[in-house]
């Protein structure tokens, strides 16, 4: 299994939190279409907020990363927020 964790912040990144809760039915329904999703987390951060996706592999994670930039890119570029920052990695303990 796989994980990425994308951090957002800066000055417009709340703004997108806002955008992202108010269509997660929206993001919901994108993010369930990954090949390969085990998890998906959206949470808010002081400043801005962060993703946590687990897939059972290293392709979804990537087609995770793609369809969240795009799901950004055509519902909310117009926030002008700054890309997140990447971290991903093997997962070694998951607890569902």
């Amino acid at each position: 299994m796989y994980t990425v964790v994308r951090s957002y912040s800066g000055p417009r990144a709340k703004a997108l939190f806002d955008v992202l809760e108010e269509k997660k039915s929206d993001v919901e329904a994108t993010l369930k279409g990954v090949t390969g999703l085990i998890t998906y987390t959206l949470a808010r951060t002081e400043d801005g907020g962060v993703t946590v996706t687990v897939c059972k592999d290293k392709a979804g994670i990537d087609e995770s990363v793609r369809v969240a930039r795009e799901w950004i890119e055509k519902n909310a570029a117009e926030i002008g927020a700054a890309p997140p920052i990447i971290t991903e990695g093997e997962v070694v303990v998951l607890v569902q």
